[in-house]
């Protein structure tokens, strides 16, 4: 249904709304609309509203002059002249101030803008593509957005369902997120085992397609074996899978620690080093600096690891 959606509206200028929880690919399906416009040599300009005070994002939305606020030291093209001819992609565009709002409804009125500190108008041809993971809405009903402007992002209105609710999607892109990362990392590709690909498909997936794209590429960087299986995925995959039945008498099995010694073997080492290295992994999302900060090493320490890891 999304791409059907994406096809009729890409030939043409008209602005979209996408709306979705976050990391249901909001973005992917704009520059996908991008790509289908026509002109997809052009630029396509991302901008995260919610990363930048109001005074930034107005600099970076429509640039300023040399001098116009405090460390203007020259003048800077703003984000809507740089995608002029292209696409200017707007996401968490429901938290902009509403200074913001007034001037964006001005461009999106008159096909112009002002930079910071300057009152020349610059006509721009750019197509507007806003996304954000709240309902604009109900932000709307509570006098948090301006409704005329709701009204002119919102000419054509894509919902982006959660990858749980769209679970026949899920091999797909987990195949395909396998083979990117195993080209990124010089690797063959290796398919998903049976027990990883139930799990795939069993969890909940509260971070969408971007934590499914997290969770492949763990298992490609932490496999060294014909298949990637589950114990290859971060650990909260691993909790979707059945628990092993319990010892009758776990007692039984305990081991010795007679004088305070643990019997070689219990307590291997080199596992508990990869434990706790996936974990890290999962918790910073991948992100290799944040994993070795957690892990209290240096990133090229844990880079050593890892491929000490896949060689083992």
């Amino acid at each position: 249904h999304v791409f059907s959606i994406i096809r009729q509206v890409a030939p043409s200028k008209t602005t979209v709304l996408i709306e979705g929880e976050s990391g249901t690919g909001k973005e992917l399906v704009a520059q996908a609309i991008h790509s289908l416009s026509g002109r997809p040599e052009n630029k396509f300009v991302a901008v995260n509203c919610a990363a930048l005070s109001p005074q930034l994002l107005e600099s970076e939305l429509f640039g300023h002059e040399k001098g116009s606020f405090t460390g203007a030291g020259q003048r800077r093209i703003g984000r809507f002249e740089q995608a002029d001819g292209g696409t200017i992609f707007l996401d968490e565009i429901g938290e902009i101030d509403a200074g913001t709002q007034v001037r964006l409804l001005r461009v999106l009125s008159e096909r112009t803008i002002e930079r910071v500190g300057s009152n020349v108008s610059i006509p721009v041809n750019v197509r507007v593509i806003a996304a954000t993971n709240k309902s604009l809405k109900k932000l709307v009903q509570e006098g948090k957005f301006r409704e005329d402007l709701y009204f002119r992002l919102n000419v054509v209105h894509i919902q982006m369902p959660p990858l749980r609710d769209r679970r026949e999607d899920i091999p797909l892109l987990a195949t395909a997120f396998l083979k990117e990362f195993a080209r990124e990392n010089n690797k063959e590709f290796k398919p998903l085992s049976r027990d990883a690909l139930e799990a795939v498909r069993n969890y909940q997936w509260p971070g969408n397609v971007r934590e499914l794209r997290t969770a492949m590429e763990h298992g490609v960087v932490m496999s060294n074996s014909a298949s990637i299986g589950i114990h290859h995925l971060p650990p909260q995959l691993q909790d979707t899978s059945p628990a092993p039945p319990p010892q009758e008498r776990p007692e039984d099995n305990a081991p010795n620690t007679q004088n305070g010694l643990v019997p070689a073997g219990v307590l291997n080492l080199s596992l508990l080093e990869r434990n706790a290295i996936q974990q890290a992994l999962a918790q910073s999302n991948g992100n290799k600096t944040a994993a070795a900060h957690l892990l209290g090493i240096s990133r090229r320490t844990l880079q050593r690891k890892l491929q000490d890891i896949l060689h083992s």
